[in-house]
């Protein structure tokens, strides 16, 4: 292969299928995000992350739980983009630094209500949905709903294709999201 496939799309140069979620993303950010530029090569996968992240944000799972699937799945899938944006959120709903730093260190949490979530989701992972009994008990006691299970597997799905598009494309870190830099942790050998 010869020359990088992704390139930093712009308005201009993004297929036109792109180009209306790009100017969207330019009005409501102030610019477009490194990691759409880049997947924008692909309007289907633009489009279809972007749906099915804003169905994940709006299911009955609150908003940090929420935030504790995704860092699971960022840090578990080594997506920098991600795991700095999904930080930044967490911090702006008020989140502890011990919650964001058990999450950051793929550590167990310190609430044992998220905690089940973060296991949930790391089991729904390991075992391609075919979670335990035990698993989803545990998960349903506490306080989670059968509901709230496959809203898990919703936010696997959507952030599972983001962290592995952006990690394919190289999408660099925005300047906003450095205060919130991640370096993935050394393997345990």
């Amino acid at each position: 292969m010869t020359g990088f496939p992704f390139p930093q799309h712009t308005l201009e140069s993004a297929p036109p299928a792109s180009r209306r979620i790009m100017a969207a993303m330019a009005r409501q950010r102030g610019q477009v995000p490194a990691g759409v530029a880049r997947l924008a090569s692909s309007p289907e996968l633009l489009d279809g992350f972007l749906k099915a992240s804003g169905l994940f944000e709006g299911s009955s799972l609150d908003p940090v739980a929420r935030e504790v699937v995704i860092l699971t799945i960022a840090t578990r899938n080594g997506c920098h983009i991600c795991v700095a944006m999904h930080t930044a959120k967490l911090v702006a709903l008020g989140a502890g630094a011990d919650l964001v730093a058990a999450l950051r260190d793929q550590r167990p949490l310190p609430d044992e209500r998220l905690a089940a979530v973060q296991e949930f989701t790391l089991d729904v992972i390991t075992t391609a949905g075919a979670v335990s009994q035990e698993s989803l008990g545990a998960f349903l006691g506490r306080g989670y709903t059968a509901r709230n299970a496959l809203e898990v597997v919703l936010g696997i799905g959507a952030h599972t294709m983001s962290t592995l598009a952006n990690r394919m494309t190289g999408a660099p870190l925005d300047d906003e999201l450095r205060p919130f830099a991640w370096e993935e942790p050394a393997a345990v050998t």
